[in-house]
């Protein structure tokens, strides 16, 4: 769930894809519908925090905390190690710092030491955004290149987040043989069949926003779909 302002930016609708239900855009029940069936991680993203720069939706994440009993994974304006302090503080049992922190790696290794496991990088896997992107060194790295990196660096979670990209399978398939490293993948252009694929790929867990949120993807299907 994307949250700004302590709302989620997108209605949760219950049955929306029936045509029934009651609209919802408070992040704590909303988590609790997904709890309920069967989520083992909330998602979260402070759309605030990752324009500020530091944590700035924490009373909405102590909400949730509060109201669901499955680990939450909070990213948006994580980097440094007294927001990574902040995060836990409310509640959060993982956090996600961003690419830039590849950039970074004193900051990751204080964050890390914070956080230890419970620190995931987030990358976009996207070639033409990895090219694009600022890098502090003659050429950009390759994906592959760049998880290994952070794995050497001591980061064991990654979360691979596509955009509106289907995800490239062979290339995930190949990351989970040779990165000592759990691989989540949030967002792109998913369906049951795209689950499955990924379910194949030995990617560790699947993140689902929008499609869930909407009604598009049935959470019990996409459950089944998962296992």
């Amino acid at each position: 769930m994307d949250i700004e302002n302590g709302r989620s930016r997108i209605v949760y609708w219950p049955g929306a894809a029936t045509g029934a239900g009651t609209p919802s855009d408070r992040p704590d029940r909303m988590a609790e519908r997904f709890a309920a069936p069967g989520a083992t991680l909330i998602h979260l993203v402070d759309m605030d925090g990752a324009r500020a720069g530091r944590p700035v939706n924490l009373e909405a994440i102590g909400r949730v905390a509060r109201r669901v009993a499955v680990p939450l994974q909070l990213a948006g304006g994580i980097e440094g190690a007294d927001n990574v302090r902040l995060a836990f503080a409310a509640g959060a049992t993982r956090v996600v710092v961003s690419m830039a922190m590849a950039n970074r790696p004193d900051t990751l290794r204080e964050c890390l030491a914070v956080a230890g496991d419970w620190l995931a990088v987030g990358l976009d896997p996207r070639p033409e955004r990895i090219a694009a992107y600022p890098w502090y060194r003659p050429a950009p790295p390759s994906l592959i290149d760049l998880a290994g990196e952070l794995v050497d660096l001591g980061v064991h979670w990654l979360v691979l987040s596509h955009g509106g990209a289907r995800p490239d399978l062979a290339l995930l398939a190949e990351m989970a043989r040779t990165i000592r490293a759990e691989i989540f993948i949030a967002g792109g252009s998913v369906d049951l069949d795209s689950i499955r694929g990924l379910r194949d790929a030995s990617i560790a867990g699947i993140i689902l926003g929008e499609p869930l949120l909407s009604g598009a993807l049935d959470f019990a299907k996409a459950l089944e779909a998962a296992a």
